[in-house]
C-alpha cells in the first residue's frame, strides 16, 4: 500500500477548448513537475489521444489512466476511466457510435488535434467533440463497467455541465460510487447538502492548459505490490467502484 498523488480529469489538445501546448508529453511532463504518480487523460468523449499519452508517460515514469469525460444526453459530463489501453479503446469505440456528428468549428472550438507519442499531429477530428452523446446518466456507469471501468460525475460543484446543477440533485435511483469535486476544499458542504453515505470523493482539475495542472495535494492511498503500474491502475479501478 502506498500513497499516490494524482490528477483524474485532464485535457489534450484534441479536447475542444484545449489548449493546443497540451501535447502528450507535455502535459506528463507537467504532471512530473507538479509531484504527481498518476494521471488521467480525459478527453471529451474520445480516448484519441490515450495511446501516445501512455508513450509519453512511460517514458518519464507516470502511471497513466486512459479515460474519458462523457457528455450524456443530459449534457451531463461524467469521467470514465478504465484499466487498461486496450478496454479505453474499445469504449471509444463503443461512443463513437452514440455520438451526434456536427461540424468542428476550429476558429471557435478548436483544433481537435490526435498525437502520436513524440508529439507529431498525426489527424485532426473534423466533428465536435464536446456535444451531448446518446448515453444517458443512468446508462453511463453500466456501459463503463462492461469495459471494465469506472464511471462517475464530473464536477458536481459547477454550474456548467455539472449534475446537482443540471438535475437539481444526485438522482435517487442512479448511485454513484465516487464522485468529483473541483474544489475539494467543498468535500464537507457537500457532504453535508446530499447523500454521500459510502460514497468517494476524488478532486481532478479539468485541465484545458498546462498551467491549470496542480501542485500535488488529492491523494489516494492504493494497494501496489508486487508493484507493477497495471496493478496500481486496476487498483484504483477497483477502488473507485467501490466506493468507501
Amino acid at each position: 500500500m502506498s500513497r499516490y498523488y494524482y490528477d483524474l480529469h485532464i485535457h489534450s489538445c484534441l479536447s475542444p477548448c484545449g489548449d493546443n501546448d497540451n501535447t502528450p508529453n507535455n502535459l506528463v511532463g507537467m504532471g512530473v513537475l507538479a509531484g504527481l504518480q498518476i494521471l488521467a487523460l480525459t478527453d471529451h468523449n474520445t480516448c484519441r489521444n490515450c495511446p501516445a499519452f501512455f508513450e509519453a508517460a512511460r517514458r518519464q515514469g507516470v502511471i497513466p489512466v486512459p479515460g474519458m469525460e462523457l457528455t450524456t444526453a443530459e449534457d451531463i459530463h461524467m469521467i470514465c476511466l478504465f484499466p487498461t489501453l486496450e478496454a479505453a479503446m474499445a469504449f471509444d469505440r463503443e461512443i463513437q457510435t452514440r455520438r451526434i456528428p456536427v461540424p468542428n468549428r476550429p476558429d471557435i472550438f478548436g483544433d481537435q488535434l490526435v498525437m502520436d507519442g513524440e508529439d507529431h499531429i498525426i489527424a485532426t477530428e473534423e466533428h465536435l467533440l464536446s456535444n451531448a452523446t446518446t448515453v444517458t446518466v443512468d446508462q453511463a456507469p453500466a456501459l463503463a463497467e462492461q469495459y471494465g471501468g469506472v464511471c462517475y460525475p464530473a464536477h458536481i460543484d459547477r454550474e456548467a455541465n455539472g449534475i446537482i446543477a443540471t438535475l437539481g440533485a444526485l438522482p435517487p435511483d442512479v448511485h454513484f460510487s465516487t464522485v468529483e469535486l473541483h474544489d475539494g476544499d467543498r468535500e464537507a458542504e457537500y457532504r453535508a447538502a446530499h447523500d454521500l453515505a459510502g460514497t468517494r470523493v476524488v478532486v481532478g482539475s479539468d485541465a484545458h492548459y498546462l498551467w491549470d495542472i496542480r501542485d500535488k495535494a488529492a491523494w489516494l492511498d492504493i494497494p501496489d505490490e508486487p508493484y507493477s503500474g497495471a496493478l496500481v491502475r486496476q487498483n484504483l479501478i477497483d477502488l473507485l467502484r467501490r466506493g468507501l
